[in-house]
């Protein structure tokens, strides 16, 4: 009898389909905890030791989306150049999309604006966007200008790394300047690695006309005439002064004299 039961036992387990547990993975570092403490000690030591090891740059490469507007109107002074051309352009600028800021420096005769825009927006995307932008904006612009807005893709992380001062006690700042244009900048453009390369603080040959009011007033003259004449003389551009008094001289300049002006 016990050994017909026992037939019938196995019997059923077969015909059940009951086969006997696996040992799995997880089973080998259960039963075994010394060996799974010193595993995980040795990750962990490997880990800490690859963590210390990664290269870190001090200046990583990171293309920030970056689009400089720059114009020029020569003789036009700061106001004008904001009021006139850059917030035309501004306006035209704020209608692109992922712009997150915009920033204008205006001087006399020229027009910087800066566009940043996001990390994930692509630069040569909102390039022709900014250019499309430029050409909306040229009918509001003054008709007295050289050249149209140029555009110009930078990258603010690209920060100068040498800088260079020239100085003379004998030659004028003309010379040392048409020097450091000619010579110095041509030569280090061309060195390998060079993006780019900027001449400051340049002077330039000029021509100055200075009146005296009361001269003028002898002889019947106005601040227009000389200003007409000097428009023919010099092509128009440029500034006249006076004791008093500085004018900055356009095309469309109007005035009834010094003492207005002032």
């Amino acid at each position: 009898m016990p050994e017909n039961l026992q037939e019938k036992s196995v019997s059923a387990t077969k015909q059940g389909g009951l086969t006997p547990r696996s040992r799995g993975i997880s089973e080998l570092f259960i039963h075994r905890p010394i060996t799974t403490t010193l595993v995980m000690v040795g990750i962990l030591l490997f880990g800490l030791i690859g963590y210390h090891s990664l290269p870190v740059s001090d200046l990583p490469t990171v293309d920030y989306p970056t689009i400089n507007v720059s114009a020029s109107l020569p003789g036009a002074n700061p106001d004008t150049m904001a009021s006139s051309i850059a917030t035309p352009l501004e306006r035209q600028f704020s209608g692109i999309a992922g712009i997150d800021s915009i920033n204008s420096t205006n001087s006399q005769g020229s027009t910087s604006i800066t566009l940043q825009f996001d990390l994930s927006r692509n630069i040569d995307a909102a390039a022709q966007d900014v250019q499309t932008a430029i050409s909306a904006a040229l009918p509001q612009l003054p008709p007295g200008m050289p050249s149209p807005p140029s555009l110009r893709k930078a990258n603010p992380s690209d920060s100068p790394i040498l800088f260079m001062s020239l100085n003379s006690p004998v030659l004028p700042l003309a010379t040392v300047d048409e020097y450091a244009e000619t010579l110095i900048a041509q030569r280090i453009s061309i060195v390998d690695g060079v993006a780019q390369v900027q001449v400051y603080g340049a002077q330039k040959f000029a021509v100055r006309a200075q009146m005296d009011p009361e001269a003028m007033a002898d002889r019947g003259i106005g601040v227009d005439d000389v200003s007409s004449e000097n428009h023919r003389s010099v092509a128009g551009r440029g500034c006249l002064s006076a004791p008093h008094c500085r004018v900055s001289q356009r095309r469309t300049c109007a005035l009834a004299g010094c003492r207005e002006r002032c």
